[in-house]
């Protein structure tokens, strides 16, 4: 229980950090001697000290010697951004280290821990193992894969109505959950949308949090570019935007954008296939989108099976109508065996809205 306990703390240290680090993971340390804490540290962003280097940092050499790591995250081996965690942890005279899950790059995975475990530290592994993973699911996916966690997101009626007959959508959800909407755009390294959101909204499509919070990168989805030059995600330089287009568009439609801080990426085809769209994304360090498109575009994820994560917030009010918006265009699947299977993690009341949490148990192949 002792290592739970202090597990916890480095978790929660750890925890504080989403939304800064990426594309590296979240990680928090803490150092304990003769039974007290006696430093910790995070990861606090991308090419800074890693988190047990933060905490070796906090203190004096002495306070090191003997003492117990506990690291949420096996501690790197290599040279990246940064040195190697695990000759610190060595030359520090550390004297046991607990791991609560191995690091999924191959560049690590097992080769820290045999590192300190050579230098005759002892290694505990698996201390509170899934709470440590489901921290960072985003990370291990995206090192696994090489293409961004998905998130479908969307607030609905009772019904299951995004709008009414004529269009009108704000707002069907409450404060509560706009609120909580933020908190995800804050996780995410991007956020995605089809160019009628942007025709029909004309949205900043950043981070309203009270606390401030980090503004995602905008990527539309904008086969024929009809973005308007004049769009707030065009001009307003809080983030960068990347507009997706087909293969049809001329090099003299994309002038307008050039001084911008717009970044236009041609598909290979006239249409935007979503799986080769993940495939580029991934390979420009995009770890994880929150798709806020409308029905087309999370149709175009559903029907190829390509998201982690549905996320909706449903408002107490019927809309009905057989031409309002529903989630989902299209046909839809025409086989029960054919449908999406989910796995519900979380059900939450946001002041009279209902937030359901679900994730896919077979996600689609690239």
């Amino acid at each position: 229980m002792t290592d739970q306990k202090y597990m916890t703390l480095a978790i929660n240290l750890a925890n504080a950090t989403l939304g800064q680090t990426s594309p590296n993971p979240c990680v928090g340390a803490v150092i304990v001697k003769n039974g007290s804490v006696i430093a910790y540290g995070a990861h606090l962003k991308s090419g800074d000290a890693h988190a047990e280097v933060n905490a070796i940092n906090s203190t004096t050499p002495d306070n090191l010697v003997n003492s117990d790591l506990y690291i949420t995250l096996e501690p790197c081996c290599h040279s990246g951004k940064t040195s190697p965690c695990t000759e610190l942890i060595i030359k520090s005279k550390i004297k046991r280290v607990v791991v609560a899950t191995l690091d999924p790059n191959p560049l690590v995975s097992g080769k820290g821990i045999k590192q300190l475990r050579d230098a005759g530290i002892e290694v505990v592994m698996g201390i509170m193992e899934q709470e440590a993973i489901e921290l960072n699911k985003m990370f291990f996916y995206y090192i696994s894969t090489k293409i961004p966690y998905i998130t479908l997101k969307t607030g609905m009626s009772l019904d299951a109505k995004l709008a009414t007959s004529s269009n009108e959508s704000k707002w069907i959800t409450n404060e509560e959950s706009r609120e909580d909407t933020h908190n995800y755009r804050h996780t995410h390294d991007a956020i995605l949308v089809g160019i009628n959101t942007i025709i029909a909204d004309n949205p900043s499509l950043t981070t309203r949090l009270k606390n401030g919070g980090k503004h995602p990168i905008r990527i539309v989805l904008d086969t024929h570019l009809r973005t308007p030059a004049n769009s707030k995600i065009a001009n307003d330089n809080i983030s960068k935007t990347i507009i997706i287009t087909g293969n049809q568009v001329t090099e003299k439609n994309k002038l307008q954008f050039t001084q911008k801080n717009v970044e236009i990426i041609s598909m290979p085809t006239p249409e935007i296939d979503i799986a080769d769209l993940l495939k580029i994304l991934g390979n420009n360090n995009i770890t994880s989108i929150l798709v806020e498109g409308g029905q087309i575009i999370h149709n175009s994820f559903l029907q190829q099976k390509l998201f982690n994560q549905l996320v909706i917030y449903i408002a107490p009010i019927l809309i009905g109508g057989g031409n309002a918006l529903n989630f989902f265009t299209g046909t839809g699947f025409e086989k029960l065996s054919e449908a999406v299977k989910l796995k519900i993690t979380e059900i939450k009341q946001l002041d009279g809205d209902i937030k359901i949490v679900a994730e896919q148990n077979t996600l689609g192949t690239i």
